[in-house]
């Protein structure tokens, strides 16, 4: 009866403590204002799920945002938006990074820049 006893105080012991240390999931939409494609919306989803934390991402070319859900101890949201810009895209308000643009299809870049679709 008393090992039953010290048994369950130990389960009861590591399920607490398994809750306790629950990750923070954090949820954020980044506005990518440059995205034109589904091209686009593929590489930026695989160049996100490289990233530490990085659990979902959703582009959405049409409304031109990026819903990303991460594990807030691992990242931030200034690592996910320039991540993106190290893509080659704007995130919020930081701007892509050139070599990265220049690299993009044509399709991908800015209309100014003769991309689009």
């Amino acid at each position: 009866m008393k090992k039953l006893i010290l048994m369950l105080i130990a389960v009861l012991g590591l399920l607490v403590t398994g809750f306790s240390q629950t990750k923070a999931v954090q949820n954020v939409t980044i506005k990518t204002p440059t995205v034109q494609c589904e091209s686009c919306k593929k590489r930026i989803e695989e160049f996100l799920k490289r990233e530490d934390g990085v659990q979902k991402v959703t582009v959405d070319y049409k409304k031109k945002v990026t819903k990303v859900t991460f594990i807030s101890d691992r990242t931030n949201v200034e690592n996910v938006k320039t991540a993106i810009a190290n893509a080659g895209y704007d995130a919020d308000d930081v701007t892509a990074d050139a070599e990265a643009y220049k690299k993009l299809p044509k399709c991908c870049k800015k209309p100014e820049d003769g991309g689009g679709m």
